[in-house]
């Protein structure tokens, strides 16, 4: 009497949608050996996929079958050879392992006749059949994912700021998660501000409350879905797209692009150094030495009688001697922020020169949008001049199709401006209101300081200082300024004179010389003054 063992598989998806069943399969095994007088040595259940023979109840069966080599079953019967396998290379190679073994793989369903060769054409057809099917439903899901995804559909987990849903008729979409998306505008609008670099938003990111690994973080600041944008990556002769999604946006395209910007070093931002957040040496990450242009860190000194003093002194490898107590930096810090500002009594006359401004820059909008136009223009002539150099033989496709991606990606990206400066220049808020709250801020610009704690203080340098602070040991030195800032020290150097001619001790900062004259020579760019606004109202 010949032996066998059952081996019975049902994946899960295949029992929901073709109504395959393992009961079933076991009654109509056990039936054929008793019909036909074989004897039932077990009976192995597998649900797993047959895409591979990785499977746990088949890879403990072979490493079974091969200690008890001559000595176990003669037959292993299933019903149907998609049942023993989806891929006709892995089928072949697992039949001749089983021969090795005196082991006959049958098909109750589908029965072969091993001896005659003729049987290899059937076993061929039974093999390659299912292993077709896979690949088709493969590639059809395939393609019904990639035209999900062309018209603004998301696919897969929600990524943080999202929520799953599933909609009454079954299909599935994303939505807010009011928590999460908080968390992260703050951190993209905190990156455009161009103040802190990026890991060290990240870790103040966690500090609020927003736990994020430093892989996660990046792969999510570089993720357009934020923006209300799918991506469809390049397939066979298609390029990469991006196309407009259907779920709500958490930020703009503009401030996307902004820290893409950033990220990518196309802007040239303060970037502080990533250093942790310490009350005693605020400053770290945002100072240089003199002497040898390396950042300046801190530390500290137990001193004799108890008690620690706290330093600032250079990172060099080579040591310049450079070393400063931080209590000295921090008052001559305080003295710098007291020369911007307004003097007392003279409010009126900063608001009327910051409104003149203004709107001066105001009306400025249409040669700005002219000035896009004409890019746009431009680029385009150029794109044409490529298609004609492609239609004479003159220019490569590949060399073409960097050169469309590349003025594309320009083109984008000046469609945004323009559409920016049009909301601009139709945006009829007064900004009476801002102008206050501004000048408010900067009348107690020192005790904003000195209250605040070390995220606050470097926030507020920050928004003065686009570039880090060079330290002598007496004096400050950095060659640049917020706009807004060098205007109203423009105006107290101008108001600051003596009675016998003579002027005040001229400020320590190195800056770009500007025109004769406070009105009209001198502008306020939009973007600066909110950020004083913004830094105010954060504070």
């Amino acid at each position: 009497m010949r032996t066998a063992d059952i081996y019975i598989r049902v994946s899960t998806d295949e029992q929901a949608d073709k109504g395959y069943s393992q009961r079933d399969q076991d009654d109509r095994l056990k039936q054929y050996c008793e019909k036909n007088g074989i004897q039932v040595r077990k009976v192995m259940f597998e649900d797993y996929s047959a895409k591979t023979f990785n499977r746990p109840q088949w890879t403990r069966y072979l490493a079974e079958i091969r200690k008890q080599k001559g000595r176990g079953a003669d037959l292993i019967l299933f019903t149907k050879w998609d049942r023993f396998s989806r891929n006709a290379g892995d089928a072949y190679q697992m039949i001749s392992i089983l021969k090795r073994m005196e082991i006959e793989p049958q098909a109750i369903e589908q029965p072969l006749n091993m001896e005659i060769p003729e049987s290899k054409i059937m076993l061929a057809f039974y093999l390659a059949t299912p292993e077709v099917e896979n690949d088709r439903r493969a590639l059809n899901v395939k393609q019904g994912m990639r035209r999900a995804r062309k018209e603004g559909r998301f696919m897969g987990r929600a990524p943080i700021g999202y929520d799953n849903k599933t909609r009454e008729d079954g299909s599935k979409y994303i939505v807010i998660n009011e928590i999460e998306s908080s968390h992260l505008k703050w951190i993209f609008e905190t990156i455009a501000e161009g103040i802190f670099m990026p890991d060290q938003i990240r870790k103040m990111a966690n500090d609020r409350g927003f736990p994020v690994s430093r892989m996660n973080f990046y792969r999510e600041i570089r993720n357009p879905l934020y923006c209300g944008k799918i991506v469809v990556k390049a397939y066979k002769e298609e390029n990469e797209q991006w196309v407009k999604g259907l779920h709500e946006k958490i930020i703009s395209e503009v401030l996307f692009y902004k820290v893409q910007d950033i990220l990518t070093g196309r802007s040239k931002v303060l970037r502080l150094q990533a250093v942790k957040n310490n009350e005693c040496l605020p400053l770290q990450g945002m100072l240089e030495c003199a002497t040898c242009s390396r950042n300046l860190t801190g530390s500290a000194s137990r001193g004799k009688k108890g008690g620690y003093y706290y330093y600032y002194h250079s990172q060099a490898s080579y040591g310049c001697g450079c070393r400063y107590k931080a209590d000295d930096i921090h008052k001559g810090i305080v003295e710098e922020l007291k020369k911007f500002i307004p003097l007392p009594g003279l409010n009126q006359l900063y608001k009327l020169v910051l409104l003149d401004v203004y709107k001066t820059f105001r009306g400025e909008t249409n040669s700005e949008r002219k000035s896009i136009v004409e890019k746009i223009e431009d680029i385009n002539g150029k794109l044409a001049n490529a298609r004609e150099l492609l239609f004479d033989g003159r220019l490569e496709v590949d060399d073409y199709a960097i050169m469309k991606k590349d003025c594309e990606e320009k083109i984008k990206r000046l469609e945004l401006k323009l559409s920016e400066a049009a909301v601009q220049k139709s945006n009829t808020v007064s900004i009476d209101n801002m102008l206050l709250e501004a000048l408010e801020a900067l009348s107690r610009l020192d005790s904003l300081y000195s209250d605040g704690d070390a995220f606050v203080k470097k926030q507020v340098l920050g928004s003065i200082y686009r570039e880090k602070l060079c330290f002598d040991g007496k004096d400050y030195r950095t060659p640049k300024l917020n706009e807004a800032a060098e205007l109203i020290y423009q105006i107290n150097n101008t108001l600051r004179h003596k009675k016998n001619g003579k002027d005040c001790k001229p400020l320590q900062l190195s800056r770009s010389v500007l025109r004769a004259g406070i009105e009209p020579a001198l502008r306020l760019r939009e973007q600066d003054f909110k950020s004083c606004v913004s830094t105010s109202s954060t504070i």
